[in-house]
């Protein structure tokens, strides 16, 4: 480890490490294994704190019917890959005490993960609290915050590890907060000097501008739950108001906070402007650990443009071997294949391509268009759910043009950020943070054509590495605007370039590459977080 740097205990409610660990559900777990990943690589000192899902996020099925369908089966392989330390820690459960064993991994090139388990019969009730991730609403949840937050900081101190920085990745990790102020007032120390106190050894990533995921609890369920840890009504107010807002305590709790990407850093201090006590909320941008996600053929022969223009063709085809074997249908290499795969919930708007039949059908039917796409609803969003079952439609209707492919992971994630042509992008503005899954396909000689969102507005040299559309506007009639802009930019740009002028292509592929590969890598982000949050 590098000695110099402070060591960083780094809080998440997921991890996506490999798809044999199901304890991710999308981007925020992706993000936070390639923090993990960087971290081993380049040996900076973090170690993640987690809790060991034992069912994993929802298997996402199409049914008959051709709507998705969750099951919750058991991931025993997460027992087979973890390491069981032999420690446990106590936290207080409503009324109960519940035992969380230490469970360790760092199996899969990445640092050290910690990961507490309430999977013990003598845990009663509360023994499934750590089954399903993002399975439970209210008491559940505050039940799965207290084991993360409050069980994570027992678990550093049981283990022996000497932490500096408390890095909370999303609001879930808050109650930690609450858990370090206990210590420092149990050794002396009033409230507001001990909230002083551990602000200076805390950092708070807020992740998006969703309503959804920014979670709060009234504090009536927070008293109930034991969730106030020794602390009054009054005081867990003033960390995290009424209702208690788990992002709001994240901004109080923290000397310094930060926004996924530049836009949404802006987007993040407009939204929270009025939270009196919060943090500095600054930019750093997202990145992604480039030897996961980064065909290895790609990574040998970078400067080797007929190399790189070799080997795309041999991943595009991997791409279209790999779908015939999923679910039968057949794409042609040799024409367009467009990926759009990430959560599939409304403001992503994955089936905005179809909004205008006449216009995009006659270009699917002669197959000039092929898109594939993949996601899975969260198990309670019927809307998320409706948004799927129309992309089977489509694919039913275009069955070797359209494609979908159930139970989204980071298998198909590899394949298709690697293999397709163009990576399409257009989430409602402003509600994207930032979206890692384009700068992935970029390094892989991809092409996007996303919105100015997200990471997109520093990534974008518009028909240099690829393509943005639409001007930006947010208002009324605003998907009609972002739809027909983003046909005109695929019918008059995109298509005539692939199949009219392939040299301006291929030259677009490397600058694709070149554009991103260092500066949307996990190890910049990496150093920004420790120059820029973690470096006191």
């Amino acid at each position: 480890m590098n000695n110099n740097k402070p060591h960083t205990a780094y809080f998440c409610m997921e991890y996506g490490l490999d798809e044999k660990m199901r304890i991710y559900a999308g981007g925020l777990g992706i993000l936070a294994g390639d923090i993990l990943k960087a971290a081993k690589e380049f040996s900076y000192p973090v170690t993640g704190i987690g809790l060991l899902w034992r069912k994993g996020y929802s298997k996402q099925i199409i049914n008959e019917k051709g709507r998705p369908e969750s099951k919750h089966p058991t991931n025993k392989e997460i027992y087979e890959y973890a390491e069981d330390t032999g420690k446990y820690v106590i936290v207080n459960i409503k009324k109960q005490e519940v035992k969380l064993k230490i469970w360790k991994l760092d199996k899969f090139d990445n640092a050290t993960l910690y990961l507490l388990d309430a999977n013990l019969p003598e845990n009663e009730k509360y023994q499934t609290i750590t089954d399903g991730l993002y399975d439970g609403f209210n008491e559940k949840r505050i039940a799965q915050e207290i084991a993360l937050g409050i069980g994570g900081v027992k678990a550093i101190r049981k283990l022996g590890l000497n932490i500096d920085i408390f890095h909370f990745n999303e609001g879930h990790a808050a109650l930690a907060g609450t858990e370090l102020i206990r210590e420092k007032m149990e050794n002396g120390l009033d409230f507001h000097s001990a909230w002083d106190n551990v602000k200076e050894d805390i950092v708070f990533t807020t992740h998006t501008p969703v309503k959804e995921g920014n979670e709060s609890h009234s504090l009536d369920s927070l008293k109930k739950m034991n969730a106030f840890n020794s602390l009054t009504r009054k005081q867990m107010q003033e960390i995290g108001d009424s209702p208690f807002s788990m992002t709001v305590a994240g901004l109080r709790l923290s000397r310094i906070s930060n926004g996924v990407a530049k836009l949404h850093g802006q987007t993040s201090r407009e939204m929270w402007k009025n939270v009196a006590g919060k943090s500095p909320i600054i930019s750093i941008t997202n990145g992604v650990h480039r030897s996961t996600w980064v065909d290895d053929r790609i990574v040998a022969n970078k400067g080797n443009k007929e190399a790189i223009i070799e080997t795309k063709v041999k991943m595009k085809k991997e791409l279209v071997e790999f779908i015939k074997n999923r679910n039968g249908a057949k794409l042609d290499p040799n024409k367009l294949i467009i990926g759009f795969a990430r959560r599939a919930t409304a403001y992503k708007r994955p089936n905005l391509i179809f909004k205008k039949p006449e216009i995009i059908d006659p270009y699917l039917k002669s197959g000039e268009i092929q898109l594939v796409f993949s996601g899975k609803a969260h198990p309670t969003d019927d809307n998320g759910k409706g948004i799927v079952a129309n992309l089977v439609k489509k694919a039913k209707e275009f069955p070797n043009s359209v494609v979908f492919l159930e139970d989204y992971n980071m298998e198909i994630a590899r394949y298709l950020t690697r293999g397709v042509d163009i990576w399409l992008n257009n989430p409602r503005k402003p509600l994207e943070a930032s979206g890692t899954s384009g700068m992935k396909a970029a390094m892989n000689g991809g092409l996007n054509l996303s919105i100015l969102d997200g990471w997109w507005v520093e990534g974008c040299e518009h028909g240099i590495n690829g393509w943005q559309f639409g001007d930006g506007y947010v208002g009324e009639g605003q998907d009609e605007n972002d739809l027909y802009a983003l046909y005109r930019v695929l019918f008059n740009d995109v298509l005539p370039t692939f199949y009219n002028n392939q040299d301006r292509w291929e030259d677009m592929m490397i600058e694709s590459i070149d554009t991103t590969y260092q500066r949307f890598s996990a190890k910049k982000m990496l150093e920004r977080y420790y120059t820029e949050m973690y470096n006191k």
